[in-house]
């Protein structure tokens, strides 16, 4: 028997041998690979465009922007001052100590009579000089209130019938005091509820009420 391969064997037709193994090509599954990759990619990314986005962050903490803001502590106003109670303003202290009202005229001087348009309120008061300087001191400087809000001024001509120590203006030396009525035409009706006293036309005032 003529073994096959061996010198003088015959050789067979072509097609009819013995199968030679092919080698398998890599190629496919690195493209297969490389396409898997992009899928997955693909696929994560897209799940991003349905979430919200995050908004930036404003430097406060989630408590902080939660908490309401606290209200402003409301200023409690001086409780107005009353009669026969020193108060001040400016250089001066004051102390009103009576209040007269429903004078229809001041004064017996012909020459110097006033005759009220509604009433006279006068208003009596002490006044001290609390500086270290002379200070000058006017009646026309100090405002009375009516219950309605208004303002009156004073009537200084009215005032030089009245036994006063300043009846139009004067100056008050350092550690002195004074009684100083301050005279105001008011309509009959009226009704004074408080006097703003003041050291000059400028200064801050203070309010005493006449109740």
């Amino acid at each position: 028997m003529t073994m096959p391969n061996q010198p003088g064997a015959p050789v067979p037709p072509a097609g009819y041998g013995p199968a030679q193994q092919k080698k398998r090509k890599k190629w496919p599954w690195i493209v297969g690979g490389i396409f898997a990759v992009f899928v997955i990619a693909s696929v994560s990314g897209g799940g991003d465009d349905d979430k919200p986005a995050t908004p930036a962050s404003s430097g406060k903490t989630a408590t902080q922007a939660d908490t309401p803001a606290v209200a402003d502590t409301p200023v409690v106003e001086e409780e107005t001052a009353t009669m026969n109670t020193p108060v001040r303003d400016g250089k001066f202290e004051f102390v009103v100590t009576g209040v007269e009202a429903g004078v229809s005229t001041l004064g017996d001087n012909p020459y110097l009579a006033a005759e009220a348009q509604g009433q006279f309120v006068i208003v009596t008061m002490t006044v001290s000089n609390i500086s270290d300087q002379p200070k000058g001191l006017s009646p026309s400087d100090q405002k009375l209130i009516d219950e309605q809000g208004r303002t009156f001024s004073p009537d200084t001509s009215a005032a030089l019938n009245l036994d006063s120590d300043v009846s139009f203006w004067d100056e008050i030396n350092p550690g002195n005091t004074v009684t100083m009525p301050v005279v105001f035409d008011m309509p009959v009706d009226a009704v004074p509820t408080a006097i703003e006293l003041h050291d000059s036309m400028f200064s801050g005032g203070v309010t005493v009420s006449l109740r």
